[in-house]
């Protein structure tokens, strides 16, 4: 049992930093944290508060978001306080940029294909 556990750590420790990123982007209460935490630091308890959960499961949240690089925690006394740290969505919006790239570029032959004019050689001049 201890062998597993060690090999799925190893397996979670080795995931590359952008599919820890989209892993933490993939559920909407971090995605909501996330906006949140745009307009400023906020506690734990705070990010809890309009999901009505407790401060174990929102703290579950944050540490997904904290292990992605997006989230830094700071304490002060008991209370967790939260930043967001927005670099590491730099690098998913790299990621994103080229598929939009790629997708512009398909979208614009599929134009001239299909609108009138657009593919000169079926057109005697």
């Amino acid at each position: 049992m201890l062998v597993r556990a060690t090999l799925n750590h190893m397996v979670e420790e080795s995931a590359d930093r952008l599919s820890m990123v989209f892993r933490a982007l993939g559920d909407p209460t971090r995605r909501e944290m996330l906006r949140r935490l745009s307009t400023g630091e906020r506690s734990v308890g705070e990010l809890a508060q309009p999901f009505l959960m407790s401060l174990a499961a929102a703290s579950k949240h944050v540490k997904v978001l904290e292990r992605a690089g997006l989230v830094r925690r700071t304490v002060r006394g008991r209370t967790h306080h939260c930043r967001l740290d927005a670099a590491r969505l730099a690098d998913a919006q790299k990621w994103i940029d080229f598929y939009q790239r790629f997708w512009n570029e398909r979208f614009d032959a599929l134009d001239t294909l299909l609108l009138p004019g657009g593919n000169d050689e079926d057109h005697d001049d």
